[in-house]
């Protein structure tokens, strides 16, 4: 099983992409993602789309997606101080992510600012940060308890284009991928890694010599995190009846999943019931590759396949995640998750439902 290109992971990781502004991200995508494929546009909901045709002359066939989107917040105010307050772009507590450094995307510059409690050396007078001592209040960490210290003025934010509605992400900072024994660490591999893997299943199948059954659409989604914007678009707009997500998925135990273990397969999560011949097909795929796939019924846990299928935008959905520590936080996988991913999804495409092919 080849390798993937940790250098382009480590760029789109690199590469800002808060919700509804994953412009740059989706310029990486598209300069990787060109060579590969037959036609290639952006479509009105700022999804990425090339298209593979199929060698039967359908158009019918699969749509899949992997997001540009990451988790990120949205300034809500701003003190006459110059600082800001924020409400999140998706489901996370600032705990997830830490207190420091934050990139403010202004319209006009990008500035940096920290991310902050305040001093954990105060008493009840300070009753924002007594709540959340673990001595006294014990409250867990929420967005009304911190704030970004910026250290300019209003007229200055103002300049740079920052005011309500600024996207704020983490800075590049603490972006940086962490290699240790098997495994990879960093912040927004949710879903920098799945569209790194998109985008080797797009090589593969270019390099396979053949065409897919159907034709195939990779679709790099925007506003994922905040209810599968733009996949339940491209899935009432592109031709074809199966919607396949590509994801991070939980390692717990009450999945009986681990970081370690093979791809996960879906079989439902909060949303919807995937469809079970084509999870049961990318379980056989797996198996026959040696991969020791998992299968999951997960909660608390969405897609841009369920929020299509629950939406009636697809007839049929299907999920494949890497198995992945710490979801929505600092997020660990193993070295072999995308390519093992990659090697699936190439598979499926080329034989949905039929006899596999010699491993490439």
């Amino acid at each position: 099983m080849s390798e993937f290109r940790r250098d382009l992971l480590q760029e789109l990781l690199l590469t800002y992409g808060p919700c509804g502004q994953e412009a740059a991200v989706r310029e990486v995508c598209r300069r990787e993602l060109e060579p590969f494929v037959d036609e290639l546009w952006v479509d009105e909901a700022a999804n990425l789309v090339g298209v593979v045709r199929g060698d039967t002359g359908d158009s019918a066939g699969t749509r899949v997606m992997a997001h540009l989107d990451e988790l990120s917040m949205l300034v809500k105010r701003i003190d006459p101080d110059g600082n800001l307050h924020l409400t999140p772009l998706g489901t996370m507590y600032p705990g997830n992510f830490g207190l420091g450094p934050v990139a403010l995307l202004g319209d006009r510059e990008t500035l940096t600012g920290v991310l902050t409690l305040g001093s954990e050396h105060t008493t009840s007078e300070s009753q924002r940060i007594w709540d959340t001592k673990p001595d006294q209040g014990d409250k867990a960490l929420d967005w009304l308890h911190v704030y970004v210290f910026t250290g300019r003025t209003t007229e200055e934010l103002a300049a740079a284009g920052i005011g309500p509605g600024t996207r704020v992400c983490v800075d590049r900072s603490k972006r940086t991928l962490f290699e240790f024994g098997d495994y990879l660490g960093c912040y927004f591999l949710d879903d920098r890694a799945a569209c790194t893997a998109l985008l080797d299943t797009a090589r593969r199948l270019r390099e396979s010599g053949q065409r897919p059954a159907g034709d195939v659409y990779f679709v790099f989604t925007t506003n994922e995190e905040i209810g599968g914007v733009g996949g339940s678009y491209a899935s009432r707009t592109l031709p074809g009846d199966l919607t396949l997500a590509l994801e991070v998925g939980p390692t717990e135990a009450e999945y009986d999943t681990t970081c370690g273990g093979g791809p996960i397969v879906g079989y439902s999560d909060a949303m919807c019931v995937y469809d079970k011949d084509v999870a049961d097909r990318l379980m056989d795929i797996a198996s026959q590759r040696g991969l020791s796939p998992q299968a999951a019924v997960l909660g608390a846990f969405e897609s841009d396949a369920s929020h299509a299928k629950a939406s009636g935008l697809t007839p049929r959905a299907g999920l494949l995640c890497l198995p992945t520590l710490s979801t929505h936080g600092y997020e660990v996988i193993a070295r072999t998750a995308i390519p093992a991913m990659a090697v699936v999804l190439t598979e499926f495409l080329l034989r949905p439902g039929g006899v596999a092919t010699p491993a490439p």
